[in-house]
């Protein structure tokens, strides 16, 4: 039996008639082109039922790489498993080097395809159902170790972390000035503008200020504010957390006594109540001015008429609803920011999956909270 490939230039044949042994001669070029073919035609040589010994003439093997030696190492294996004794002679020096780096149990079968388990979207739905009911056991039980914690820190405050919670202070309020004060001045003008158009038609320009005091006080500026601070500093608690998992801090810290919840949670939770509040205010006052402009601009209503009309439109009671909503927010950011990282398990790949799982579940819980806001405040305030 001959064979050979016109493109990779090698050649198989089988010297001899058939019997118990028999020679193999290869010639060529076995380089990676060729392993393939080589493969499939090892294969049907070795399933000669009468095969017993098979000697392997390399001689005139003018070329091999790994391909070809991953190969010949094939080749090897399968006589063991089939039972022939394998001979190989004629390897030259540059072959025989190429043998002891390519060894053979890199020659390995790619595993096998997980399996596929009866049951189609029911079983889909079923292992969903199972992972949300583990993900809020997980949840319920961060809550209730992250409340002991937060009580001994009101206990104790001398054993809260206070340069920490200074240090995410800036990081949550004063770096994300900028980013807030943009979005909400560049809201109020939006707002401002579209209720204007309307509005002027029918000679009450002057409440385009109630509009957008009432609309960013009470609704917009918090929960606008709370997505900013959301993808901001709960995705960055996570993956901050998460890096200190991978790199098994978070270990080092139990073995040296330290309770991670209250080391590495609790001052960051601090420092978003502190700070979101704030920021809802800051985002309040630069919408104001947002709508002051276009108000001046477009309205053609003065500085003072404009300031008084928005004082007269909110009461103390707004400024307060914007604020605890913020502490509500604030606290649900950063705990759901510092519960995700905590469940890292993995490398890199998991830090960027909690990272995102936190931003995903942050703004989900601000949305549903604020629409229990609405409810409770159209029903019972």
């Amino acid at each position: 039996m001959s064979h050979k490939h016109a493109k990779q230039n090698y050649e198989i044949k089988l010297v001899g008639p058939a019997g118990s042994a028999q020679t193999l001669s290869l010639s060529g070029r076995l380089d990676i082109y060729a392993t393939d073919d080589l493969l499939d035609q090892f294969a049907k040589i070795l399933g000669a039922s009468s095969l017993q010994t098979l000697t392997v003439e390399l001689s005139g093997v003018a070329y091999l790489d790994s391909g070809g030696v991953l190969a010949l190492n094939y080749l090897e294996t399968q006589a063991v498993k089939n039972g022939v004794e394998l001979k190989m002679q004629g390897l030259s020096q540059q072959a025989q080097q190429m043998r002891q780096i390519v060894q053979p149990d890199q020659l390995k079968p790619p595993p096998p395809p997980p399996p596929r388990h009866p049951g189609g979207y029911i079983a889909v739905v079923g292992q969903a159902a199972m992972n949300l009911v583990a993900d809020i056991k997980e949840v319920v039980s961060f809550v209730g170790e992250l409340f002991l914690a937060l009580g001994k820190a009101i206990r104790r405050p001398r054993s809260l972390r206070w340069g920490d919670v200074e240090l995410y202070m800036e990081q949550v309020g004063v770096d994300g000035l900028p980013i807030v004060g943009l979005i909400s001045f560049l809201l109020g003008l939006i707002m401002a503008f579209m209720s204007a158009i309307q509005l002027k038609s029918f000679g009450a320009n002057v409440y385009v200020a109630d509009l957008v005091a009432l609309a960013m006080v009470r609704e917009l500026g918090p929960i606008m504010t709370a997505v900013l601070v959301a993808g901001r500093s709960g995705s960055s608690f996570a993956a901050e957390i998460g890096t200190m998992i991978v790199r098994e801090e978070v270990e080092a810290l139990e073995v040296e006594g330290f309770h991670p919840i209250t080391f590495l949670a609790v001052p960051r939770i601090v420092a978003a109540v502190l700070m979101v509040p704030l920021l809802i205010l800051f985002s309040d006052v630069t919408a104001i001015i947002g709508g002051l402009i276009i108000g001046v601009t477009y309205l053609d209503l003065t500085v003072y008429g404009y300031v008084q009309q928005t004082m007269g439109a909110l009461g103390v009671s707004d400024i307060l609803l914007g604020a605890f909503k913020g502490t509500l927010f604030a606290l649900l950011i950063a705990g759901i920011g510092c519960q995700r990282g905590f469940t890292t398990m993995g490398g890199a790949e998991a830090v960027g999956r909690v990272t995102t799982s936190a931003v995903v579940a942050g703004i989900f819980l601000i949305v549903v909270a604020d629409s229990i806001f609405a409810v409770v405040q159209y029903y019972f305030l």
